[in-house]
């Protein structure tokens, strides 16, 4: 289990996640070098050109920021812990693969900088960024306040998988006020899942020396790299990797003190009034179907609420509504229809694979049959909650919560809520956005709606 937690410990990964042509050239190669594998750590053959950059332990960047460990790794950068030798706190360096274009360091300066003020705890403090040549090329460095892990590696490291009842209504309430904040400044998020939330650290964590940092939550160990073929190793690849740090919460732990996120990774975020997007980078389970049934229609802050709705099910329930271990789009497009009932019309003429789930009157086939709503609600969210005593919805909560998700998950994205009315609807009013003042009350957060 421990080694299952070490690959997800700050952000999932994203093989799959197009960065620029860069990771194409890389995925494509037929020279590449082969290594000795090593668990846990990101894939060696990307260090080469157009690549990660190779960084060790006690490196410096800038002459300002030390590197005293590893926080994770994704497709397009890796990610590690530094001593900021001039303020004298720990940060965040994301550093990109060589050549990565990307416009996340602008985004986050236009979040900060907005006259419509972001709560300041809701997205990463943006301390600078900067380019720097390496052997592989040159690459961003964003430099951000660092957290303490990601909400996918805190239910990774739980056992039941669920948050306690008032934590997760607070996460709701802070995500959902995060993407109405980003709407009302012009951005599309286009990337809302867990992985992308992180928990802030506790505001002690500054205090600690390097030394206490280690003694607290481990040294990095290095793990050598070597060459299948025996030959020296080459300027552009690491003498060593680590696996990442370890500073997070199984979900059950976290109090309403801990309960205090950062909604990050900007890469994919674009302004719908001046650029056309067709395509959606979340995870498929939480994709918006519009990209899969009107893929030529572009994507508009609509689809961030249907991703935004299948986050906050997972703040409550056990597991996602949606998708399993190796679903396909049509496994999850029958998935919905069960669930939400049937799709609009041109949908439904235009779904090629629909008599292999359904009869053609739209009658599900029983063996392939999944679950209803209230069949979800029950299994995935009261049963084990109510199992687990970690608190159930009431009746009226139950009705709440359930009308302003269903009204989230509308097919049809003009007919979905805003960000805005979510924040209006009866389960936020009356449930979420309480439990979060209490928790601003309590001091686990300095942000303001």
């Amino acid at each position: 289990m421990r080694a299952l937690l070490k690959s997800l410990r700050y952000q999932p990964w994203k093989l799959n996640r197009p960065c620029s042509s860069t990771t194409t050239r890389r995925s494509t190669s037929t020279s590449r070098i082969a290594y000795d594998y090593v668990d846990q750590v990101e894939e060696l053959t990307w260090y080469e050109p157009g690549g990660y950059h190779p960084v060790g332990i006690g490196d410096h960047f800038r002459h300002r920021y030390r590197i005293v460990h590893k926080l994770g790794h994704g497709a397009c950068s890796t990610i590690w812990l530094a001593q900021d030798l001039q303020r004298m706190k720990y940060v965040s360096l994301k550093i990109a693969i060589a050549d990565w274009e990307t416009s996340e360091a602008d985004i986050l300066s236009r979040l900060a900088n907005s006259t419509k003020k972001l709560p300041s705890t809701l997205i990463p403090s943006l301390i600078e960024c900067f380019s720097f040549e390496g052997p592989n090329g040159k690459h961003q460095c964003l430099v951000t306040e660092v957290a303490r892990c990601s909400l996918a590696a805190s239910k990774e490291a739980s056992s039941i998988r669920l948050f306690p009842l008032q934590v997760a209504r607070v996460l709701a309430a802070q995500l959902t006020i995060a993407v109405h904040q980003i709407h009302l400044q012009g951005y599309v998020h286009g990337d809302l899942h867990l992985g992308n939330i992180l928990l802030k650290l506790p505001c002690g964590f500054n205090k600690l020396s390097e030394e206490q940092l280690y003694c607290q939550f481990g040294q990095p160990d290095p793990r050598p790299v070597v060459r299948q073929d025996g030959e020296p190793l080459p300027s552009k690849v690491p003498t060593h990797v680590y696996e990442a740090i370890w500073m997070g919460k199984p979900t059950e732990d976290l109090t309403l003190q801990d309960a205090n996120l950062m909604l990050t990774d900007f890469g994919v975020a674009f302004r719908p009034s001046q650029e056309v997007r067709l395509k959606s980078h979340t995870p498929i389970d939480i994709r918006p179907p519009e990209t899969r049934f009107e893929p030529r229609t572009p994507l508009t802050y609509s689809s961030d609420i249907w991703s935004l709705a299948c986050t906050i099910w997972n703040f409550l329930a056990q597991r996602p509504m949606f998708g399993e271990i190796l679903a396909t789009p049509d496994m999850i497009t029958s998935q919905q229809v069960n669930a939400l009932g049937p799709l609009p019309r041109d949908w439904w003429d235009r779904w090629d694979k629909k008599l292999d789930f359904f009869t053609e009157d739209g009658t599900p086939i029983e063996c392939l049959r999944s679950p209803s709503w209230d069949r979800y609600f029950e299994e995935d969210i009261q049963e084990p909650r109510r199992e687990r005593i970690m608190g159930v919805l009431d009746a009226e909560e139950a009705k709440a919560f359930t009308a302003m998700l269903r009204s989230m998950l509308a097919y049809k994205p003009a007919d979905r809520l805003t960000a805005k009315q979510v924040l209006q609807t009866e389960w936020m009013e009356t449930y979420a956005l309480p439990d979060y003042e209490r928790s601003l009350a309590a001091g686990s957060s300095s942000a303001r709606i």
